[in-house]
C-alpha cells in the first residue's frame, strides 16, 4: 500500500474511494488491504458489487465532484488529512477500522499532542458549563489539548476554557457548516487559534447520521472522555461507549439524583468509568497509559477464488439479519478463512444487502 505522502493523483483517488457510496471505514479498509492501492480497488468496485448482487450499477462519484471537494477545502484554507500520510494523527490510525480522510482547518499539529475530550448535556445548569471550562482550562495548562464537539452547552465551555492551550473541534458537518449558529465566534476562534475536523466534505451540511462518525472521531483523538452531565439518551454516552470500546479511559463527573443531567455520569459511574471530581482525577488516571500504534495490516492479498466467495458469499447472506453479529461468529459459522469472509461481506456491502459496522460488526439489510 501507499504510505507517505500522496501526489495529487493518489489524493484524489483515495478521496474518490472513500466518498463512493456504500464504502464505509471497514470496507475502504479491506479493499486497500486486497488491491493494495485505491486505484486498483475503485477498479474492481463495479465488479466486485455485481457478484454481491447489487441489482443497478454502482456509482462511482465523478472525479469532477472530488475535484470541487478538493477546491472547497482550499478555498477555506483546511488541509485533507489521509491515513496513510505522517501527519494523520496516530491514535485515529490505530482504530479498527480508522477513517479514511480527515479534513482539518486550523493547528493541525495539535492533532499529534496528548488530548483528553470534554462531553456532556446541550442544555447544561451553569454549575456544570463552569465545571468544564475550569477542567478544560487546567487540563490544558497540564499540557493537553481539550477535544469537544462545538455544541451549545458543555461543549462550548470547554472549547473556551481550552482555547489559549489548545482545542480541537471535531463537527457532524463540514468543518464550514457552523451549528449552532451562535457558535460563529467560537468556531472562527477555533480556526485560528485551535484546529476544526470532520470526516465530511468541507461544506457538508451536517445530518443525523453524522454524529455517530463525529462521535467516534471525538472519542478517537483522545486519551479518555470525561462526561459532564448528560441524560440516559444522549450523543455524550454514545461517546463514553465508543472510548470504552477503544480502549481509552472513561471519565464520569458525578451529580445529584435530583438533576436528570446526572444520570448519565452516575449510571457510567456504576458501570465502572472513572470519577471525576476535577482535573487531578484524569491526571493521575491517564499516566501511564501505554502509546497507541497503528495496527498492522497485510495489503495486496487476494481471499480465496471467486468460486469458492460465490458459495460462500449466499451463506453469508443466509446467515445475517438486522441485528448485528460478529465477523468472528460468522467465520466460527461458515469454516472460511477470515479473510474469504471479510471479501464477500464486502461485496454484500456494497450491493446493498449487509452493513459493516465499527467494532467487527455486521448487519442484514
Amino acid at each position: 500500500m501507499i504510505r507517505g505522502r500522496l501526489s495529487d493523483v493518489q489524493r484524489l483517488a483515495w478521496l474518490r474511494l472513500a466518498r463512493t457510496e456504500t464504502v464505509g471505514p471497514v470496507a475502504f479498509d479491506h479493499l486497500l488491504a486486497r488491491y493494495g492501492t485505491p486505484e486498483r480497488a475503485l477498479s474492481a468496485l463495479p465488479d466486485l458489487s455485481r457478484r454481491g448482487g447489487r441489482a443497478t450499477p454502482l456509482d462511482l462519484p465523478p472525479r469532477e465532484a472530488i475535484e470541487q471537494e478538493l477546491e472547497s477545502g482550499v478555498r477555506m484554507g483546511a488541509r485533507l488529512l489521509c491515513r496513510c500520510e505522517p501527519d494523520f494523527p496516530a491514535r485515529l490510525a490505530a482504530l479498527d477500522p480508522p477513517p479514511p480522510v480527515l479534513w482539518a482547518l486550523g493547528r493541525t499539529e495539535l492533532l499529534a499532542r496528548s488530548s483528553v475530550a470534554i462531553v456532556g448535556a446541550r442544555i447544561a445548569s451553569a454549575g456544570g458549563q463552569r465545571f468544564a471550562r475550569q477542567l478544560a482550562a487546567e487540563l490544558g495548562e497540564a499540557g493537553h489539548v481539550i477535544v469537544s464537539g462545538l455544541a451549545r452547552g458543555v461543549d462550548g465551555a470547554a472549547h473556551e476554557g481550552s482555547l489559549r492551550t489548545g482545542t480541537v473541534a471535531v463537527l457532524g458537518g463540514g468543518v464550514g457548516d457552523i451549528y449552532p449558529p451562535e457558535h460563529a465566534s467560537l468556531h472562527a476562534r477555533i480556526a485560528a487559534e485551535g484546529c476544526v475536523v470532520s470526516e465530511s466534505a468541507p461544506d457538508r451540511r451536517a445530518q443525523a447520521r453524522d454524529f455517530p462518525r463525529r462521535n467516534r472521531i471525538i472519542s478517537g483523538l483522545s486519551l479518555g472522555v470525561v462526561v459532564v452531565e448528560a441524560e440516559l439518551k444522549s450523543g455524550s454516552l454514545i461517546t463514553a461507549r465508543l472510548a470504552a470500546e477503544q480502549g481509552r479511559d472513561v471519565f464520569a463527573v458525578p451529580g445529584s439524583p435530583l438533576d436528570p443531567r446526572a444520570r448519565g455520569p452516575n449510571d457510567l459511574i456504576r458501570q465502572g468509568a472513572i470519577l471525576c471530581e476535577g482535573a487531578e482525577d484524569v491526571l493521575r488516571n491517564l499516566s501511564g497509559q501505554p502509546q497507541l500504534r497503528e495496527r498492522e495490516r497485510p495489503y495486496g492479498t487476494e481471499p480465496e477464488t471467486d468460486h469458492d466467495l460465490d458459495a460462500l458469499r449466499e451463506r453469508l447472506a443466509a446467515l445475517l439479519s438486522p441485528t448485528p453479529i460478529s465477523r468472528d461468529e460468522l467465520v466460527r459459522a461458515t469454516g472460511a478463512p477470515t479473510s474469504a469472509v471479510m471479501a464477500a461481506l464486502v461485496e454484500l456491502s456494497l450491493a446493498g444487502r449487509a452493513e459493516l459496522l465499527p467494532g467487527g460488526l455486521v448487519a442484514g439489510l
